[in-house]
């Protein structure tokens, strides 16, 4: 089972990652703190049906251009 988490980076340089297919929403201060978080967010999710899952992160940048 593959999980996706859509990552999205804030302005205060912190992380937002929500799963596409489940409700899991977790943050993180820094890249590792986050996949940290996803990984205890994940497991608290499956705590009474421990599966073996793969994390997939996937980081959206937002831009906006003006001329």
């Amino acid at each position: 089972m593959e999980i996706v988490f859509s990552v999205t980076q804030e302005d205060d340089g912190g992380y937002v990652a929500e799963c596409l297919s489940l409700p899991i929403v977790t943050e993180g201060d820094t890249w590792v703190d986050l996949k940290a978080n996803v990984l205890d967010a994940v497991n608290g999710y499956f705590f009474d049906s421990p599966r073996q899952v793969s994390i997939r992160l996937q980081l959206r940048r937002e831009e906006l251009v003006t001329t």
